[in-house]
């Protein structure tokens, strides 16, 4: 089954008092690249979130953001650090002395110093957000996988319609090529008689074994087996349950190979005309495959 590598969704949870929102983004890349925010506080649940999306992604560039709050502890516990704070008040009594001012240091000169007052949050209950974030994700990554199978579906119609047309184009090449050893007997005949101008007899023999020379050094016959054999490895690959994104990747590069060499070793101009436009669709066909999980 085809699958694009681009998608988008995003998936809400709520329990009790926690809440998890999650939002994932995908786009193409070779590999799995995946780039994970999550709240701070829960970073011990990075992980489990990289294994669940692991295992229902194989490739591309994943932008993945969880939000998990717990609204019981959300204002937190103010705290002062009185050590500082008394570090501060001496410096200030220090500079008042040193420049003779009689006003007393205030309570807002020392906090004015800065991290005398900080919040404390309460510690993370990681076993209650993690079975909210596996449900979160989970959600999340079927929304994803919805919206990439439809992409891909479209993707594999567009494929089939061009594989088709490349099916069409090697079987016009095929019949292009059957008729080749006559048109070449008939070529190097038209030469030997206008390099002797008519003077000498050729021999019937060394001219038939001469174009089967010729015959066997354009002969295409194996390319185009291995182009079909192709063919229907990508068609089957398309249809498969696992990702095979790669794979068609390097098919379509024994495609092109196969087809580079039809054109350097066949000499009719109607059989050229058509690896040409092959190659054209090869290239439609790679842009695409750029896309596919």
């Amino acid at each position: 089954m085809i699958k694009s590598m681009t998608g988008f969704a995003s998936a809400s949870v709520t329990s009790g008092s926690w809440s998890l929102f999650v939002e994932i983004r995908t786009y193409n890349s070779r590999h799995l690249d995946l780039a994970l925010r999550l709240t701070p506080g829960y970073s011990d649940l990075e992980e489990r979130a990289r294994v669940l999306i692991a295992g229902r992604l194989t490739r591309g560039r994943v932008e993945a953001k969880i939000h998990i709050e717990d609204a019981a502890t959300t204002s937190g516990r103010v705290e002062a650090d009185m050590a500082r704070a008394q570090a501060v008040r001496n410096v200030l009594e220090q500079v008042k002395v040193e420049l003779g001012l009689p006003d007393p240091v205030t309570l807002e000169q020392v906090l004015s110093a800065g991290g005398i007052l900080r919040t404390v949050q309460p510690a993370a209950d990681l076993a209650a957000a993690g079975l909210l974030l596996e449900g979160g994700v989970a959600q999340a990554l079927e929304s994803l996988e919805g919206m990439r199978t439809v992409e891909g579906e479209a993707l594999a119609a567009d494929l089939r319609h061009r594989l088709a047309g490349i099916e069409k184009a090697l079987a016009e090449i095929a019949r292009h090529a059957e008729g080749l050893p006559a048109v070449y007997q008939d070529r190097l005949r038209e030469r030997l008689s206008v390099l002797t101008q008519g003077r000498a007899e050729i021999d019937a023999l060394r001219l038939a074994q001469e174009t089967a020379i010729l015959a066997d050094r354009c002969d295409i016959s194996e390319e185009i087996v291995r182009a079909r054999s192709h063919l229907q490895q990508f068609r089957a690959i398309m249809d498969a349950v696992e990702p095979g994104g790669r794979q068609l990747n390097f098919l379509l590069q024994e495609l092109n190979r196969e087809f580079n060499t039809m054109g350097s070793k066949i000499g009719n101009a109607a059989a050229a005309h058509e690896i040409v436009a092959v190659k054209t669709e090869l290239e439609k066909i790679r842009e695409q495959i750029q896309n596919v999980e």
